[in-house]
Formats: structure tokens, sequence, C-alpha cells
């Protein structure tokens, strides 16, 4: 299809523009070959006359259904004004800002927050390809982070664009991506660090142009570092050329970096106070632009969050101040004044109070400061000469000093985030965000723009050729022969700058010379590149400027101070000045071999440059230039070897205004950042591709129907096309595309919209002839039936006459008084029948009310004697069991004594014949006890030796004490007389702080009081104790007589012991058998309610069986027959309706009755066993509780006499042998170790004792109890009578019974009371005797140290005792507790008759005791 066919009428084309750079018109007249002017209609309606250039027509214009694509590349006419326009509808009219352009998303800046990151956006673009949702900086971070975990390989998202487009914004949001996406489970946090890398960076590195207000001056490149998880482990951060002219020059209306107005914000702060800061208004490197605050931002607020994302990073406090303190420093420094010495010298005054706070906060030497600042060391071989520097060459120096320290400061604290970011796994994949500078053109441009478009270059270099490799792949995919397209090659302009002899080698070779000067360097540029090389240019009306032919745009550079900036020095003595620094971070920024960066990323990472400073050999200082030039190959290194993803940022407007489209600057920024360029290869190529499917359904109107019968699409798609277009080369068949050249998918629209305007053409001619067949259908039905009434109207006046009306009006009145005669006489039928029906109901219900009442008040009257009848039946059952168990109880009981009378009088028998036998063994020990005494009186006279020289060593140790005390109380008088005449020394210099210093005093008196009243204290505790020693020696005495005694006892006693805890083990068994039981009475109730429940089951089924019989009984006929008007007064004379309601209504009675009291029988059984089982269960858990107190209680003894004998064991050497006996069984059990806590055990032991016989007779009594239970309650079921008489005086009875008993309980309680009290007195006598034995044998140790060890020992062991004695008075309570329900039990059982009540309460508790403590063993 020629491309000239196109340019028909109705179609619209493309003009260039002034304001707008391209304005829409229609072709108004049809363009042939060889028409010089083309005929078109602007879109405010006037005509224009457009002169043509046979070569070249006019664009022409996209379809309307390709405009707002997402995809610029899939516009039908790949050109730069349809690029724009479709730009201009998505941004200015449907609020988006994304637009994808092949591989690039062209991001324009909205000036105006927008709802479009939260993290539910995040989500939702999360495991979505790229082109299923609209375009969004998540989905090229989406497609990024899927290609790195499908592929394993590295990934890199390049941001590019000019300042204020909004790179620094996007790449926030894709490392924000990543960090949402892929948060470890770990707790180190490590993408909230890799996030609050942002704000540190932005506050050093971003400052305020007349461009954006947050403008990045520095390129970055981050690498999120990921596991093989695909978790972020870690990050690193490489920097480029940071814009360091900017710290000591501004231009108008700008701002220096973030970090200096922050600080200066919160100059008044107390942290900050030592800096010595004011207003950003007062320093010359932050009032230089003009504007020194921010419509909109708080500096103040920005250095709390600066604070706050260097604590994130694990920055301590420490090193944020020795940050701001090289920022303060920068500060001053360029407050420093330099006056001029005459024309050829200059000085700086060492009173300067900048200079002063600039060496303070630096720890350097004023004088050489001020000194080398105006002068300058020059050494020759020969000798070395100072040279003093006039006013500009000294500010020029001091700006380099702070520039140069700056720089230092920035690389420092880059390399302090890497650290922090840095992991110590092995990086599996990363992902790297470059943020870097776009193509920079202004009315002055220097070094920065010259390196800045360097790089640029160098990215559209590497941004071509993977275009045009994407390009192949996908023709290789798709089987489409490869032809090579034609693209631009920004080869010659990168060697024209960095190739030998280039831009950036003459420059570093002029910055070797001594007397290099820009001058010099250009007249070198212009001598090997004007006239030589097309892309070099010298301006015609300068000297000092060159042009470079960029891939954007041609650039003219100004060669003034590009030398100075290149070699970025600073004077050799002002390094070695700061070299020798008492502050350690600036002496670390200046020495000679710094050190190497972190090996993290050492394989492609590069840290932003610092200078190696060798003074003596300049040849070999790197250039600004060259480390440049090597971090960029570098760079490209890293890009070549990851998947490149592209991000264009475009600046709408200079003016900031929200949403608003500024044509100009758009095409601009379009050009230079490679988007047309890309459009160009793609048209170049098959820019527009569509599935086989997608274009059967777009252009299926097309095709004719013998083409629509193939059942192959692809084959179809194939026919149409031959058909359609008949040059071949305009488009090609792929795998699963239509590839079509520029153009055609628009000739396919234009063909489209020709057969849609044919078929709508003919459609309307349809619809047009049957709408106006219609409209005469209509009209004509409408003047017949006009024609039919009036004809009708004629006949109807012709044949009325009047007596034809008097006729009908005499038949109306007739008709009236007849129908109303018929109306009346239906009306007083109706009434009389209703009344009469009223009549008779009325009396029915009165009549049944009545004998309702009667049959009601007869039921009342049988019930109640029926009840009592059964309430006297039952209890005379309960009578007669309750006297049965009794009867039982008492003859097993007296049965029980017999036994153990026998069993006593046989142990009586076997005690005497042992008696015999030990007799004469007891002879022969006691022959060698008195041996053994002879030796324990030796023992004890050496014992008494040891004393008094133990006594002789403590009066010596407690005259030293006293002396020691003296001493310390002549040191007390000479501190009090120091204390006060500091005071008045302070009260004197320090008047604002006098009342803290009196209350200080106070309390140190207060204190001191304190001390000396505890030493008092002390003091009298040892004399007591001192005394209290002398006192234990006699006890001691006493005590070994009464050891011999208790052993024997125990003996005894231990043995029984052993036997009955055997026995109570064995009997505990029988609690599981209690426990099962239980259950089974909970499941008879499950069982007596599922029987309830059918119970009533089976009566409904038999009411409803019951009222069917009596309905059919009746024929409804028959009853209709007689609800007639003629039988109404028959029906209360035969009454057989009213017979069967009654007899309905007396059954329904007798069954519900009979229903309840069923029902009542079963719910108080149930209730009953409910009671039972839950009273059971409580006495048994309360019952195991006792018992585990009870344990606890035992051990606790134990452990306590094992304890004290453990201490006691060295008393003497009569306690050792017999308490190591051979034979003595319990000895190793419970040792004791002194007869007070043994007696107290023994108690227990007894009691425990006494309680044992009366187990198993409890045992046997509970076993009958459950058998009369089951008897109980198969009884219950099938009778329940008694009389209510009887329980009454029953129940007086047993109050009577209970107040008896209550006096014997409170007559226990007194007794339990002494018991405790005598137990008190006893367990502090044995403390007594504990201390005294402790006392005497501690030899090693000094007498301080064992008073000390002595009371906190005695403390703990009050302490345990109190505890013993608290448990003691718990378990007390909870038996008077037990008691108390166990009354309430006895009142229920006696309801039921299942306990008998004995004679004696006294009995009947230590039968209950008996049973807890059985249940607790």
């Amino acid at each position: 299809m020629a491309g000239a066919a196109l340019y028909t009428q109705y179609n619209r084309v493309w003009i260039p523009d002034a304001e707008e750079v391209w304005k829409s018109a229609e072709i108004a007249k049809d363009y042939r070959v060889g028409d010089k002017v083309l005929r078109l209609l602007l879109e405010d309606g006037t005509e224009l006359d457009y002169s043509l250039d046979p070569e070249s027509l006019p664009p022409l214009r996209n379809p309307d259904i390709l405009v707002g694509e997402n995809d610029l590349t899939a516009l039908s006419y790949l050109h730069e004004p349809a690029v724009l326009h479709n730009l201009r509808i998505r941004f200015a009219e449907s609020k988006l800002i994304y637009t994808y352009s092949g591989i690039i998303l062209v991001a324009m800046n909205p000036y105006k927050p927008l709802p479009i990151y939260g993290d539910a956006i995040i989500h939702a673009y999360s495991g979505q390809n790229m082109g299923d949702m609209d375009p969004h900086i998540f989905a090229v971070a989406e497609e990024a982070y899927k290609q790195m975990a499908r592929n394993n390989k590295n990934q890199s998202i390049i941001v590019s664009g000019e300042s204020g487009a909004g790179k620094t914004v996007s790449a926030r949001y894709a490392m924000r991506y990543f960090a949402t996406v892929s948060k470890s489970s770990s707790n180190t946090h490590v993408e909230d660090k890799v996030l609050a890398s942002n704000p540190i960076t932005e506050a050093v590195g971003n400052a305020k142009t007349t461009r954006n207000d947050n403008s990045s001056r520095f390129g970055k490149y981050t690498e999120i570092s990921f596991d093989e998880r695909n978790q972020i482990i870690g990050a690193n951060m490489r920097t480029y050329l940071l814009e360091k002219s900017r710290v000591v020059f501004q231009s108008e209306n700008e701002r220096n970096y973030h970090i200096f107005y922050q600080l200066c914000a919160s100059a008044q702060q107390s942290e900050f106070k030592h800096l010595k800061l004011g207003s950003a208004e007062e320093f010359n490197y932050t009032r230089m632009g003009g504007s020194t605050v921010i419509e909109g931002v708080n500096d103040r607020a920005g250095m709390v969050e600066t604070q706050k994302t260097f604590t994130l990073l694990g920055f301590k406090e420490d090193f944020q101040m020795d940050v701001f303190k090289i920022l303060a420093a920068i500060l001053h420094l360029g407050n420093v004044q330099v006056t001029a010495v005459g024309n050829e010298r200059s000085s700086v005054s060492e009173d300067d109070r900048h200079l002063e706070v600039f060496c303070e906060l630096l720890g350097l030497e004023r004088s050489k400061i001020a000194q080398w600042l105006c002068n300058r060391k020059i050494i020759t071989t020969s000798e070395t000469v100072v040279k003093p520097m006039t006013r500009p060459q000294a500010i020029n120096a001091r700006d380099a000093l702070a520039k140069k320290i700056y720089a230092h400061l920035f690389d420092f604290i880059v390399e302090r985030i890497n650290q922090a970011l840095q992991f110590s796994g092995k990086q599996h994949t990363f992902i790297g965000v470059l943020d870097i500078y776009g193509f920079e053109t202004f009315d002055v441009n220097s070094f920065e723009q010259f390196c800045i478009n360097y790089a640029n270059e160098k990215l559209q270099q590497q941004f071509n050729l993977h275009v045009f490799k994407l390009e192949q792949e996908e023709y290789m995919k798709e089987d489409i022969p490869w032809t090579l397209i034609d693209f631009y090659d920004n080869q010659p302009v990168i060697d024209l700058i960095e190739a030998k002899m280039g831009i950036l080698e003459l420059l570093d070779e002029e910055c070797l010379l001594p007397q290099g000067t820009d001058e010099n360097w250009l007249q070198k540029l212009y001598n090997n590149f004007v006239n030589k090389n097309s892309l070099f240019e010298k301006p015609r009306m300068s000297n000092t400027s060159f042009i470079i032919q960029h891939f954007a745009d041609k650039v003219e550079y100004k060669c003034e101070g590009f030398l100075e900036k290149n070699r970025d020095t600073v004077y050799d003595m002002l390094v070695e000045t700061l070299r020798a620094s008492k502050f350690h971070l600036c002496a670390n920024f200046f020495r000679e071999n710094p050190v190497p960066p972190s090996p993290f990323g050492s394989a492609i990472t590069v840290k932003s440059a610092k200078p190696l400073v060798k003074p003596n050999n300049k040849q070999f200082r790197t250039t600004v230039g060259s480390k440049f030039r090597g971090s960029l190959y570098l760079l490209m290194e890293t890009l070549n070897a990851t998947t490149p993803h592209y991000v264009r940022c475009i600046k709408p407007n200079d003016e900031k205004l929200p949403f608003e489209f500024d044509s100009k600057r758009i095409v601009q920024q379009l050009r230079a950042c490679g988007v047309l360029e890309t459009i160009r290869i793609s048209a170049q190529s098959y820019p527009s591709r569509w599935t086989y499917i997608e274009f059967y359904s777009r252009y299926g109107v097309l095709m004719t129907k013998q083409e629509l019968s193939f059942g192959d699409k692809k084959e179809v798609c194939k026919v149409v096309l031959h058909r359609l277009i008949q040059d071949s080369n305009q488009y090609q068949f792929g795998k699963t595309k239509i590839f079509f050249r520029a153009g055609q998918v628009a000739y396919l629209e234009k063909l489209r919209l020709d057969k849609l305007r044919q078929s709508c053409v003919v459609i309307q001619k349809h619809i047009r002839g049957w709408l106006q067949r219609k409209k005469f259908l209509r009209e004509r039905q409408a003047a017949l039936t006009i024609q039919q009434y009036f004809r009708g109207q004629q006949t109807v006046r012709k044949a009325v006459t009047a007596t034809a009306l008097k006729e009908a009006w005499a038949a109306i009145i007739i008709q009236k008084y007849c129908r109303g005669y018929l109306v009346r006489n239906l009306y007083q039928l109706i009434r009389v029948a209703t009344i009469t029906i009223q009549a008779y109901t009325r009396g029915l219900l009165a009549r049944r009310r009545y004998r309702k009442m009667l049959e009601e008040h007869k039921a009342v009257i049988l019930q109640k004697y029926a009840r009592a009848w059964l309430a006297r039946r039952r209890f005379q059952s309960i009578r007669r069991f309750v006297l049965n168990i009794q009867l039982t109880y008492r003859v097993q009981r007296l049965q029980k004594k017999l036994e153990d009378q026998n069993k006593e009088n046989h142990g009586l028998v076997e005690k005497l014949t042992s008696l015999a036998a030990l007799r004469a063994s007891d002879t022969e020990k006691i022959q060698k006890l008195e041996s053994e005494l002879d030796r324990a009186a030796t023992h004890r006279h050496n014992y008494e030796e040891k004393g008094k020289k133990y006594k002789a060593a403590m009066e010596e140790k407690l005259a030293k004490l006293q002396k020691h005390n003296s001493e310390l109380e002549i040191q007390k008088e000479q501190i009090e007389l120091q204390l006060r005449e500091k005071t008045e020394e302070l009260k004197g210099k320090m008047d604002d702080l006098t009342k803290q210093l009196f209350d200080d005093v106070q309390k140190e008196e207060q204190q001191r009081i304190l001390l000396e009243k505890s030493f008092e204290l002390k003091t009298q505790d040892y004399e007591k104790q001192i005394w209290s020693l002398k006192e234990d020696i006699q006890a001691l005495k006493e005590e070994k007589m009464h050891l011999h005694h208790q052993l024997e006892e125990e003996r005894v006693t231990s043995d029984g012991l052993k036997g009955e805890v055997a026995q109570l083990r064995k009997q505990a068994k029988t609690i599981s058998e209690f426990e099962k039981e239980i259950e089974l009475l909970q499941t008879q109730k499950i069982d007596v309610e599922k029987h309830v429940q059918s119970q009533k089951r089976e009566m409904r089924e038999k009411m409803s069986e019951i009222t069917k019989q009596l309905l059919e009984s009746y024929d409804i006929e028959d009853v209709r027959s007689r609800l007639s008007l003629e039988d109404l007064e028959h029906l209360n004379e035969d009454g057989e309706l009213w017979f069967a309601y009654e007899g309905l209504k007396k059954a329904t009675h007798v069954l519900e009755s009979h229903f309840q009291s069923q029902k009542d029988c079963y719910e108080k059984e149930i209730e009953a066993l409910n009671f039972k089982v839950v009273h059971l269960s409580q006495e048994i858990n309360h019952l195991q509780k006792l018992f585990r107190e009870e344990t606890d209680i035992n051990e606790s003894i134990r452990h306590e006499v094992t304890r004290l004998t453990s201490e006691n064991m060295d008393t003497t050497l009569s306690y050792r042998s017999s308490a190591h006996l051979p034979g003595y069984p319990f000895s190793a059990f419970l040792p004791l170790p002194s007869p007070l806590p043994r007696l107290r055990i023994l108690g227990h032991l007894w009691a425990v004792s006494q309680m044992i016989p009366d187990f198993k007779q409890q045992i046997s009594e509970l076993e009958k109890q459950k058998q009369d239970l089951e008897t109980r309650l198969n009884e219950q079921t099938e009778s329940m009578k008694g009389k209510l008489e009887e329980l009454s005086n029953q129940l007086n009875r047993n109050r009577e019974e209970e107040g008896t008993q209550r006096k014997t309980i409170e007559a226990q309680n007194e007794i339990h009371i002494k018991e405790k009290e005598k137990l008190i007195s006893k367990i502090q006598e044995m403390q007594e005797a504990s201390e005294h034995l402790k006392k005497q044998f501690e030899t090693e140790s000094e007498v301080k140290s064992t008073f000390r060890q002595e009371a906190s020992r005695l403390t703990v062991e009050n302490r345990d005792l109190e505890e013993e004695l608290d448990m003691k008075d718990r378990v007390i309570k909870k038996l008077q507790d037990q008691v108390k329900t166990l009354t309430k039990t006895i009142e229920k059982a006696q309801q039921y008759n299942i306990f008998k009540i004995s004679d004696s309460w006294d009995a009947w508790v230590a039968q209950w005791m008996s049973i807890c403590v059985w249940l607790r063993a």
C-alpha cells in the first residue's frame, strides 16, 4: 500500500506548530501525487493550504482506537507527534502518569501526591505479568524480581531523567516494592535498613535547585542482594560525581545540601549547642542563593528523621555527633574572613571567632590554619619556598578545603551505610537500582554537565544495543526474516570524549602541567578537533567555549574551571595540618594510606573516589575525570552483566504545576532520554504486532463468507491480508503474531471504517424506510377510526326518539326497586342466621369453661391425696433402708474390734519373747557404751580447751574491731569537715545550684546517721551473739544425754511406719475404682434421659393417632348439613358434637397429666443422680487436694531434717556412732539433728499411725455404701413414697445433734491452737540449738564473716519455719472448712438415707479424717 494513498479526505495529519510543537488537522481534499499544496481543516474550523515537500509528507494521526494506548509502540504511526499526543491524553486528561514505550517505562512527574503506592497496590502487582495491568513502577519492579527468581540472573533498573523529573522518588518506590515483596522472616529488619538509607543519602546529597526542591546532586547505584529464597539479605551503594561546588556556591533561588539547613534549624537544642551554630542566614555557605527555606518543608522535622534513620542503621550517637561536628566546622570555615594585605598578600586573623570554632571542633592548631590558608609551600629540587596568596586565591583555598572535607564526609557516610547493610551470607542474585542524572543542558555548562552528559552517552549506547538485541530476539522467536536496522550509534561521540588523545586525556595532560590553564587546554581542543571531527565545533562568538554534538542535542561548554575541578586539589600544607588533627575522623580523612573499601561486592563495587594525597609526586595524583571514567566503565560492565529495565522520568513543566502539559519541554526530554530513538528503531522494522485471534476478532468485518468458512483462523488471516494488502513486504507472519510495518494498521482501520460506514448507510436506509412505512400505516389507521366514529354518530342521531328514551328510563327504575328488594331479603336472612349462631356458640363456650373449672378443682384434690400417700410410702422405705444400714455397720465394727484385740494380744506375746532375747544383747551393748563414754569424756575435755582458745581469739578480734571503729569515726569527722568546706566554696561559685547541693548534703547526713545507727545495732548484735555462745556450750552437754533415748524410740517407730506406709500405698489403688463407679453413674444418668425422651416421643405419637381416629369417626359432610339453618335448633338438643369434643378433651387431659407425672418423676430422679455424682466428684477432688498439701508438708519437713542433720553430723562422736549403727533401718531415711524437731516429727508420725487402723474399716464401709447406692437408685426408679411428717421430725433431731457437734468442734479448735503454740515454742528452741551447733564448729572463717553468715542463715530458717507455721494454719483452716462441708453433706445424705448418723460426732469426724488421709496417700 503506497503511503500517498492514505492521504485521503477525512484522514488527519500532524503539522508543526510554534507553541504546541505539533498541531492536528483534517484533510479536506484527497491528496494526489504531484500536488504541492494539501488542503487541511484545522480543529478551530479554519482552512489551511499546507505547502508540501514531495519527499516528506506530514505525519498521519493514529485512529481513535489507538489513542491513549498503554504502550507507545502499539501505535500504528510511530513518530514524535503521535507519542506526544498519546502522552498528553494519558497525562492531562486521564491523569495517568505511567506509559510503556516498549521496554521503557515513561514516568511523568504529577507534582501532586497520588494514592497509587500503598501496600494494597504492591500486592496487586505482585505475581502479575508486565502487560496484564496498567503501567506502573511496581510492574517494572515485579518484572525484574520475577526474572531474577525465574532465571537466577542479576537485574538492573535504570532510572534517568533531568532534575525535578522524579528520579529519586521512582527509585525509592522500586526499592520499597522489593522490600515489601521479598520480606524475610528473620528479625534483622534488613528491608527497613535498605529503605532507611534513602533519607540519609538525600539529606547529604540532595539540594534545592531552580528546577527541583529535592534534586539529587550525585549518581547512585544501589545493589539489593537476595539469597536463594529470593529474600533480601543486604545491600550495597555506589555513588558517582558528587557536586562538590554546591558546598561553596549556589545560584540564585537555590540552596546548599539539606543537612546544613537541618542542622541550623536544630541549633538551639541542647545536644547541638556545643557546635555554636545559628540560623542559616548567618553563614555564607547557606545564604548565598538567597533562599534558605523551602515552602512546605520543616527542616527541624527533617533533622529528627535523619537521626532516626541513623539510629535504625545502627549508628550510635557518638558517630552522629562526629558527623554533625564536621558539618558545623564546614559552615564556620565558610565564615572565616580573609583580608587583603596589599595586592599580593592576604591574612586571616587568629582571633576570628569562626576560625576558633572551626579549629576547636576539628582539633586543629589555629595558627597553622591561619598561616596556610593565606600561604602555600612550593618545593623545588634545591629549596622550599613559602609563597603568599592573594585574597581571591586564599578564598579559593578555603573553599577547596571545605569541598574536600565534605566530599570525604560524604564518602565516609556512604561507606558506613554499606557496612550497616553488609551481610554475612552468600549473595545469590541482586537487583541494582541506578538513580542517575539525565542529559543536562543549561545556559552555562561546566565540568559537571560535561561528565553527566558523558555518562548519559554511555548509558544511551548500552540502551540502543539492548533494544536492538530485544528486537532481534523477538524476530528470531517468531521466525521472521531478520533485516539490519539502521539506528543511531553514538560511539563517535564517546570516542571524542574518552579515546586516546580525546577530550578527557587532553584535560588530564593539561592538569599535570604546573602552568596549565583552561585556555591552553581549550586551544589544544581547537587544534585537534575543529574541522577534523564533525561532532566538535567552535562557537562563532566565543573563544572560551566549545560545542559537542550529543545524541540528544548540541551543548556548549564553558572551559572556565575545568582544570581546577578536574584536579580537585587542596594545598599540601593544609592537608598535613588536617592530617595532624586531634579529631580522629578528620585525621582519617586525610591520612596517606586510606583503608581499602570493604570486600563486600568487591567484584564490581566502586565507591566514590577519595584522592590519595601524595604531595611530593604530582604525576600520580588521580584526576576526577579519570576516576569518573573508571567507575563508569565498571558500571557499564555491571549493567551489561545484568538484564536492564528502563525508567525514563519526564518533567511536564518548569512551574511545578500538577498535571500541566508543556509540549516543548516534554519533546526536549523525550529526545534526550532515548524514547524517540526506541520508537524510531521500532518504526524501521515492524512496530505493530497483532496476535491472530486479535486480528480475527478486530477485522472480521472485512472477511467474506468464503473466507470465514475456513476452520483455521490463522489461514483466514493470511488469506484476508493477501487480498487486502498486495505488497507482501508490508507485513510478516510469525508463529503467534502478525507483524505490520508503520501505517499498515491505520490502512486496515481505514478499510474497516469504510466497510462500517457502507454498512451503516445500508442499515440507515432500511431503518428509515421502515419508520416511514410505520408512520404511514399509523396515520391511515387514525383516519379510518375517525371516519368510523363520525359515521356512527350520524346513525345514532337518526335512530334516537322521545318514546325510546322514556321506555329506557322506565326499565331502569323497575330494575332499581327489584334489585333493592332482593338485596334486603338476603341481608335479613343472613342477619338472623349470624345472631342464632353467635347465641349458641357463646353458650357452648360458657358451659365448656364451667366444666373445665370443676374438673381442674377435682384433679387438684386427687393430686394432693395421691402425693401425700406417695410421700408417706417413700419415707417408710427410706427409714427401713437406714435402719438396715445402721445394723450392718455396727455389726461389722464390733467384729473388727475383736479381730484387732486378738492381734494386739498376739503381738504382746511376741514382744515379751523378743524382750527376753534383747536383754542379753543389751548388757553387751552397755559395756561397749561405757567404753565409748570414756572416750567421749576425753574428747569433751579437748573441745573445752579449744573453746577457751576460740574465746580468747574472739576477744582480740573484738578489740581490733573497736579500734577500727574509732578510726572510722575519725575519718568521718574529717570527711564532714571537707564536705562543709567544699559546700561553702560551691555556694560562692555556683549560685544557681545551691538548692540542689543543700538537698544532697541533707541526704548524706541522713545516710550517715543511718549508717551510725546500723553500726551500733550490729555491735549490740555481736555482743549478744558472744553471750549466747557461752550459754550454748552448756546446753550442748545436756542435749547429749537426750540423744541416746531418742534414737531408741525412733527405731521402734520407724519399723512400724514402714509397714503402715506400704499398706497405705496398696489401699491408694482403690481410688481409680471409685472414679470408674462415678463414670458408670453418669452413663446411667444419660440412659435415663434418653429413656425419658423416647417416652415423650411415644406419647406424642399416641396423641396424634387418637386425634386422627376421632376426626375420622365423624363425617364432614354430615356435620356441614347439620350446621344449616334448619338444624341449628337441634344442635343443642342432640349434643353429638359437644360429647365428641368433651371426650377428646378428657382423653388429652388424662394423657397430659400422666405424661406430666412421669416427666416429674424422671426429672427428680435425674436431679438426684446428678447431685450424687457431683457430690462424689467434689469430695474426691477435695480429698486429693488435702493429700497433696499433706505430702508437701512432709516433704518440707524431711528436707529440713536432712539439712540440719548434715550440719550437726560433727557434733559428737557418740552421735556419729548412733547415727551410723548397723542394723538401724531408718537412720539414713530420717536423721534428726536435735530432740525438739524429732519430737515434733514423731508427733506427726504418731498421729498418722493412730489413723491407719481405721483405714480398712472406712474402705469396707465405702464399698458397702457403693452397693447401697446401686440398690437405692434401682428402688427410686420403681417406688417413690414417704411420709413428710416423719422427715420433718427427723430434721429437727438432726439440728439438735448439729448443735452438740458444733460445740465439740470448737473444743477441738482450741486444742489445735494450744498445739500450735507448743509447736512455735519448740521451733524456737530448735533454732537456738541449731545456731549453737553451727557457731561452735566454724573454725576456719573470720569472726565478722561468721556473724554475717549466721545472721543471714537464721533469717532464712526463721522464714522457713514461719512458712511451715503458715502451712499448718492453712491446713487447720482447710480442715475446718472440710468439717463444714461434711455437715452439709450429712444433711443432704440424711434426706436420702445414704450415710449412717453415728452416735458420737467425734468418731464420725475421725472416720472422715482417716478416709481423707488414705485418699491422699
